[in-house]
């Protein structure tokens, strides 16, 4: 039957035998690194531009900025809780191996990806000018530090999702988990990727300083090169424009 079949552990040599702690380990980095994480990265590349909204008369729509940290501080609190559940004991002592050491480091670059956040930089533009009325800010402005962090936390981010990945397989068959675990997140895993590649095709990966301030060349950063990563500027321009 199918239904046994599934039931079965990934590896019918060893039994799927784990304690009530490491259980909710792996539930909860499941569902932060497989679901919360992927999730908050597709509405953060791709819903900066609604389809309803009518830009760029409409700018700056918030949905894409707060649903991504809302998600992604979700993600970071259920991380911390997995992770200690299990520490000092349970799968980082005795099953994990490679796993447990993986585990640590997702958490460590976790936390190195929160404070690089911290250290963004100010918006500025015509929505948040300095106390003097200038419009200056360091994303506005697309300052040398603007530009550091979005390279670094983008790449940090994709490469998280890449190495959570090798984490979640890791401790799937740490914990030898049955067919069904494993064809569920592969599943999954397919969706998200298809997702992404079809808004990807379909152009959904708006410019973020356009999305905010709009096409107008008198903003500093669209007299700037095209961005990098795919992104797309809705109306471009020259230095002579």
């Amino acid at each position: 039957m199918i239904w046994e079949w599934l039931l079965l552990p990934i590896d019918p040599s060893r039994g799927h035998v784990v304690t009530e702690a490491v259980a909710w380990h792996g539930r909860l980095m499941v569902l932060a690194w497989a679901v919360l994480v992927p999730t908050a990265i597709l509405i953060a590349r791709f819903a900066k531009v609604l389809p309803s909204q009518r830009w760029p008369e409409e700018l700056d729509s918030q949905l894409w900025w707060r649903s991504h940290w809302i998600m992604q501080s979700l993600a970071l609190a259920l991380c911390l809780v997995a992770f200690a559940l299990v520490w000092g004991g349970g799968l980082f002592a005795t099953q994990a191996g490679v796993h447990g050491w993986v585990g640590r480091a997702i958490v460590l670059l976790v936390v190195v990806q929160v404070l690089s956040g911290l250290l963004r930089g100010s918006k500025g533009g015509p929505t948040a000018p300095s106390a003097d009325g200038v419009e200056h800010g360091d994303h506005y402005s697309m300052t040398r530090r603007r530009k550091v962090f979005e390279r670094f936390h983008k790449t940090l981010g994709y490469g998280l999702v890449v190495f959570s990945a090798v984490g979640v397989i890791g401790g799937l068959w740490s914990a030898n988990a049955p067919r069904w675990m494993w064809l569920s997140v592969m599943l999954w895993w397919c969706v998200l990727v298809t997702v992404f590649y079809i808004l990807q095709r379909r152009g959904c990966a708006v410019d973020t300083y356009q999305a905010i301030w709009g096409p107008n060349p008198k903003h500093p950063g669209n007299r700037m090169p095209p961005p990098r990563w795919g992104a797309r500027r809705l109306v471009k321009f020259t230095d002579n424009e």
